[in-house]
């Protein structure tokens, strides 16, 4: 199974948990780092998640895994919070931001560069529009490569 296929997998097992306990999934990681292999769940909720309800997320994945066994390789299973730099993974997650300082990363240069870091103004579901500086900028959500909210300093 590739990864794609292993992240599918794992959240058709998760989802209906995550949905009867008022859990958002945020993302799924499937990586190889220094010959480890990582399964990376990160879960949140209204008000945010804590390491207890990490570690509940984790025993029940850990127990489908278990019973299912998709994955053929050793690996890790790491639970936790997407964090302060919360990605933005689908467009739902992009319209729940705006008004956020946000750091976005296009795949073609607009405007001359490919990284905008500044306060997300709006989003159409066709484009988003960010503020850096005094200059906003529009960018075609299909060029968006990353997106991500940020910690202003």
């Amino acid at each position: 199974m590739n990864t794609t296929e292993i992240k599918t997998v794992v959240e058709g097992m998760l989802q209906p948990y995550l949905d009867e306990h008022g859990f958002e999934l945020v993302d799924i990681e499937y990586v190889k780092e220094g010959g480890s292999w990582f399964l990376r769940v990160f879960a949140d909720k209204e008000g945010g998640i804590d390491i207890d309800e990490c570690g509940k997320i984790s025993e029940y994945l850990s127990e489908q895994l278990d019973q299912n066994d998709p994955i053929s390789e050793a690996y890790f299973l790491e639970v936790s919070s997407p964090g302060a730099e919360r990605p933005l993974k689908k467009a739902d997650d992009v319209r729940a931001a705006v008004g956020e300082y946000v750091f976005f990363t296009t795949y073609e240069p607009i405007d001359k560069t490919k990284e905008f870091e500044g306060w997300l103004r709006s989003f159409d579901g066709e484009e988003v529009v960010i503020e850096v500086g005094r200059k906003k900028h529009a960018i075609p959500y299909a060029k968006v490569a990353s997106a991500r909210l940020a910690i202003q300093f």
